[in-house]
């Protein structure tokens, strides 16, 4: 850092912006180390940061804070900030083991004074986690976990830096992990990259130390093309726009004599109201509308004549809607007056069916009566009466049934059956006289008594069906002692 804020000191030919961010990958999970918003404290209150991908699959990190650095001093300042919150455990091949990787990037932005053209580039400054042998560390639980995925973290590295290496290799595993697709630009883009690895000097650690300088030699196989990072200040774009804009209208007017406003004054709009409305009305083919080279009045008379044809066409369609509508009203109500007419005569013919049927049940229940009042003699004549009067009016079916009804002995079981069919098929004075017959036979008081007595021997079976099924459920209970008590003998 004291190099890099050197000559950006010492180089007065361009303007340098510099920005610091400090990203840790914990478990495959990214967390901001500078977030002001946190004081440090516990990994999970810091915010987590997510990959997002842009359809150029330019990769961006949401949630990751930038922190502006003018020096060395602060630039120091956020990077020890930043390590106050990162995770460390003691483990036994090490007392202070970082646990996760940790990405410091600086973001430089230069710019020669009166240009528009900006120099963008990133100084990734990668702390990765070192590998660990579970059987020589001999840890457990969480430090097992954490080590699982710093090694993995470091595989999928490892093989995005072989598929790097060959030459005719088409697809690279940045999206395996995290750390991979952060460093993508770094690796295999637009970038220059060095790796320093740290050793270890014990004679017991010589297999990880060759395995380090075989990864260290993989790394330094990659060739990549470095070229500028450059693009054009929008900002400054603008105010160069308006700048020449203006001094066009200077020019313009220099030459016209007239000073160019950006709007039409209200007299000129009045003019060319009446232009338009004289080149409207003029029928010679061969007229011109003539407003001069001005673009302001050239637009605004197409505006103008077309809001013009816009209004003749919906005046036009409601002028034919308004006559279809008519046409419709018309044929609607003629039909209308048709389908009153048609139930009118419905309803009528309806009402006479209804009178002829109200006059012959009038006449039916007057014979009735007049029977019923015959019938105050005796039994006899009220039964003779009433097979008269079931003769004359009812069907032929029901008046066998009625029949069978004065003999009790074999009509006793089907008395409610016949009951509700003549109540389907009897008239109301039919109905009326089958009542009191009911009422007056000789053997109502039996038939009301074997009522009673099935309605007890129901209770009754009902009674016994409930019995036994208490017994049969202690029968099963027994039945399953006896197994179990079957197979603990069995089981001695």
């Amino acid at each position: 850092l004291s190099v890099f804020f050197f000559f950006l000191i010492q180089d007065s030919s361009k303007v340098y912006t510099t920005h610091v961010s400090y990203l840790e990958i914990y478990n495959e999970c990214g967390y901001d180390l500078l977030d002001p918003r946190h004081k440090p404290s516990r990994l999970e209150d810091l915010p987590k940061v997510t990959i997002m991908e842009d359809p150029d699959q330019n990769i961006h990190l949401k949630n990751l804070s930038l922190q502006l650095a003018t020096s060395e001093e602060e630039a120091l300042n956020l990077l020890f900030f930043g390590d106050t919150n990162r995770v460390i455990a003691e483990t036994p091949m090490n007392q202070a083991s970082t646990r996760s990787h940790c990405i410091f990037t600086i973001h430089i932005s230069s710019k020669e004074p009166g240009s528009t053209t900006i120099r963008r580039s990133k100084l990734h400054l990668v702390d990765l986690a070192g590998s660990e042998r579970v059987a020589k560390t001999g840890v457990g639980g969480h430090l097992l976990t954490e080590a699982k995925y710093i090694n993995l973290s470091l595989h999928y590295l490892e093989q995005v830096i072989i598929a790097l290496a060959e030459e005719n290799r088409s697809h690279i595993p940045y999206r395996n992990s995290m750390m991979t697709s952060v460093l993508r630009d770094s690796l295999g883009g637009n970038c220059m990259t060095a790796m320093i690895a740290t050793l270890s000097i014990d004679k017991k650690n010589i297999d990880e130390t060759i395995s380090t300088c075989r990864f260290a030699q993989r790394v330094a196989l990659i060739k990549n093309e470095a070229v500028l990072n450059e693009e054009i200040d929008p900002r400054l774009m603008i105010v160069q726009l308006k700048k020449e804009i203006q001094e066009l209208k200077d020019e313009l007017a220099l030459v016209t004599g007239k000073q160019r406003t950006s709007e039409l004054s209200q007299n000129d709009l009045h003019q060319l109201d009446d232009l338009i409305e004289t080149f409207l009305e003029d029928n010679d083919p061969g007229s011109t509308l003539d407003v001069g080279a001005d673009m302001r009045k050239i637009k605004y008379c197409f505006i103008h004549m077309k809001q013009l044809m816009s209004h003749s066409r919906i005046s036009d369609k409601k002028f034919l809607s308004q006559h279809m509508l008519e046409g419709k009203d018309t044929n609607k109500e003629a039909e209308e007056l048709k389908k009153m007419k048609e139930l009118l005569q419905q309803r009528d013919h309806e009402i006479n069916i209804l009178v002829n049927t109200l006059k012959k049940e009038k006449n039916k229940t007057r014979d009735v009566l007049f029977n019923l009042n015959a019938a105050s003699a005796g039994s006899t004549v009220l039964e003779q009466s009433f097979s008269i009067n079931l003769e004359e009016n009812c069907s032929p079916s029901s008046c066998s049934k009625l029949e069978e009804a004065k003999y009790p002995s074999f009509s006793v079981h089907r008395l409610p059956f016949h009951s509700r069919r003549t109540g389907q098929e009897m008239s109301l004075g039919c109905q009326e006289a089958f009542e009191v017959f009911k009422l007056n036979h000789a053997y109502r008081i039996t038939i009301e008594d074997n009522k009673q007595l099935l309605k007890q021997r129901f209770a009754e079976a009902k009674c016994l069906g409930e019995k036994l099924n208490e017994v049969r459920n202690n029968i099963n209970h027994l039945k399953g002692d006896i197994t179990q008590r079957l197979i603990q003998r069995e089981a001695l």
